[in-house]
């Protein structure tokens, strides 16, 4: 598999005042992030998630491959793959796709029947059903747009997020989705399109500048080991969530055994999201 759960591990220094803001400067970023301009300020959670094998139960990029004749991608393509350049290996995937013909409504229609995880519609039923002031939800994920966008409208669960931060992705004038990095950065670890925990990071701290103050709690749901490091950000009041014996909750307890304290947010692993809704009632109710 080629997913977040593989090649997309990251971990994020702090950034020099002046950096590129954790934003995508790109129209259709802009967009997908539309319904976030005026958030209410008295939320009093803020949960992030993940998507590909997080809220879906596949990796997309690996999905996306079933639109091609005989399903698979030639040796020589998957052989330009280099460590910390996954972004642009994609690129080269899905303009070897417009090459054989796949069109915009091809990759839709394979992204829309990906299954969610176990007990995640019953997550964002549980979101849905709260009051107002109780969850801000945002979306952190090193997929693009198009497939994110694609698979949340056909669930109904666009409007649940707040606020999506991705990789930008458009259909082209020759009919070929070109995906663009999501920001840059100067980390030497992480992949050169995305650092999920900058963007966490950076997220919160102006939220609670903006806010006037803290969330009461910071909830994270992921899998893989790029989750990990977003996740190091949580503090003691905090949750992580990772899905049962994916890389993310191996990390984490990896680093419980050898470096006690480091890693400091409250752990939940879950089989079924089913179990995140069981914990996320407790929370809430104190």
């Amino acid at each position: 598999m080629m997913g977040d759960s593989v090649f997309k591990c990251c971990y994020v220094p702090p950034h020099p005042p002046g950096e590129e803001d954790v934003a995508p400067r790109s129209r259709r970023s802009d967009i997908m992030a539309s319904n976030s301009a005026q958030i209410s300020s008295d939320k009093r959670f803020l949960i992030f998630f993940d998507f590909d094998e997080t809220i879906v139960d596949e990796t997309t990029d690996d999905m996306v491959v079933q639109t091609v004749p005989g399903q698979h991608l030639p040796g020589w393509l998957k052989d330009t793959y280099q460590p910390g350049h996954y972004n642009d290996y994609m690129q080269r995937v899905l303009a070897y796709l417009a090459e054989q013909g796949v069109t915009e409504s091809d990759i839709r229609a394979v992204m829309e029947k990906i299954p969610a995880t176990p007990g995640m519609l019953t997550l964002f039923q549980f979101l849905r059903t709260r009051p107002p002031q109780d969850f801000e939800v945002v979306l952190v994920s090193d997929a693009n747009t198009f497939f994110i966008e694609s698979w949340l409208r056909r669930a109904g669960a666009r409007q649940l997020f707040h606020r999506i931060f991705t990789n930008p992705a458009t259909f082209n004038k020759d009919g070929r989705l070109v995906m663009r990095p999501f920001h840059s950065h100067d980390c030497q670890r992480c992949p050169e399109n995305m650092c999920k925990q900058r963007i966490v990071r950076d997220y919160v701290s102006r939220r609670a500048q903006e806010r006037g103050r803290p969330y009461q709690r910071v909830f994270y749901v992921g899998d893989g080991a790029n989750d990990f490091c977003p996740a190091l950000t949580l503090g003691h009041r905090d949750v992580a969530f990772p899905r049962r014996d994916f890389p993310m909750h191996r990390l984490i307890t990896e680093t419980h055994e050898a470096m006690p304290g480091e890693f400091k947010a409250v752990t939940v692993p879950w089989a079924s999201a089913e179990e995140v809704v069981q914990k996320l009632r407790k929370l809430v109710a104190e």
